[in-house]
């Protein structure tokens, strides 16, 4: 397909195709187009976003079935093919005998490097190491002096995954904040907020006449919730990494929605809980991505659905005991079995 063609091809399954790169449009048209067809005709859309525990376990069975098809030795060696020189030759051609990238993304309905990304994350050994020491933050400084955005180097250097050395870069970078928000940054926050959300609604073209020539501007609740480059944010308020400005956005719309009433602490509190717990019993999701989290919010009265995830985060955090081992599903049955009769018998 030539280019124009191809962009529009897949525009019926990617929506935000227009933003995407030419090369990665061609690359995409090769590797993904076949396969949303096929997708489509079966009835199930493209999907983005958090990855399911079945899609896990899918990306775990085609990763294995490749290893026995073609003799590699380990899901590293296929993945991160760079670190074993004396086999690149070898795997490389192997990949491309045995149709690496179709087998890699069988039964699973995302473009292709989303998924190969997704993989690296599974099967790297380098990834959930813990903390970084003292020493270690000093040397990602210097290797970042040293060879800039180039996280694939840094992290052979470090022996940290690419994400996890690029996110704590993001962290360590400039002086960052850990008190309480000073109104200054509290002001930075909003300004920068308020660009990115005015930004967008030009970029969409959903702004009138007035609202371009003044402060003032109508936005969708969703706007203010969903998909917002935090990383650019971050970069606006410059004391604060971009998890520490998504929680206190968080807070701020929670406050406003709320009108300052507490909704999480004594009998309410309690009440909240117990119905979260409930109600995540009901939907019996495999995954927290397939969790209808506005519906749960509603529950709890109106409040930003990133609020109800906090809740739920803390809940299993403190009430379930080795919850990094337990899948979504084990850790919501943990909480209906075991916590839930001491949070009603508190109540």
């Amino acid at each position: 397909l030539d280019l124009d063609t191809a962009r529009k091809e897949l525009e019926k399954f990617i929506p935000h195709v227009r933003n995407i790169s030419d090369s990665s449009i061609r690359k995409m048209a090769g590797r993904d187009l076949v396969r949303f067809k096929q997708f489509k005709k079966q009835g199930i859309a493209v999907k983005f976003g958090r990855f399911t525990e079945k899609e896990n376990i899918q990306i775990r069975k085609n990763v294995e079935e490749f290893l026995a098809l073609t003799g590699i030795d380990s899901a590293e060696k296929l993945l991160f093919t760079s670190r074993y020189p004396e086999d690149k030759e070898t795997i490389s051609r192997l990949k491309v005998e045995h149709l690496f990238c179709e087998k890699l993304a069988e039964g699973i309905p995302r473009p292709w490097r989303l998924i190969y990304y997704r993989a690296r994350k599974m099967f790297d050994s380098n990834n959930y190491k813990g903390r970084y020491t003292t020493e270690e933050k000093e040397k990602l400084k210097k290797y970042h002096a040293m060879h800039g955005n180039d996280w694939k180097k840094i992290s052979e250097m470090m022996s940290r995954s690419n994400l996890s050395v690029a996110m704590k870069y993001s962290e360590i970078k400039s002086p960052v904040n850990y008190g309480p928000w000073s109104k200054e940054e509290v002001q930075k926050l909003m300004h920068a907020m308020e660009e990115v959300i005015r930004k967008r609604a030009e970029d969409e073209g959903s702004l009138s006449s007035s609202e371009k020539s003044n402060r003032d501007l109508l936005v969708d609740r969703e706007k203010l919730l969903q998909k917002l480059p935090w990383s650019e944010i971050e970069s606006k308020v410059g004391t604060r990494y971009w998890r520490q400005c998504k929680q206190k956005w968080t807070t701020i719309l929670t406050n406003k929605m709320t009108k300052g009433q507490s909704l999480y602490r004594g009998t309410k509190g309690l009440q909240a809980k117990i119905s979260i717990i409930k109600r995540l019993h009901e939907m019996k999701v495999e995954d927290a991505n397939e969790v209808n989290w506005e519906e749960l919010s509603n529950i709890i009265g109106d409040v930003p659905r990133g609020y109800v995830q906090a809740r739920f985060y803390k809940l299993k955090v403190s009430c379930v005991p080795l919850w990094q081992k337990k899948t979504f599903s084990e850790i919501v049955d943990y909480l209906f079995k075991k916590t839930l009769p001491n949070l009603e018998e508190k109540l």
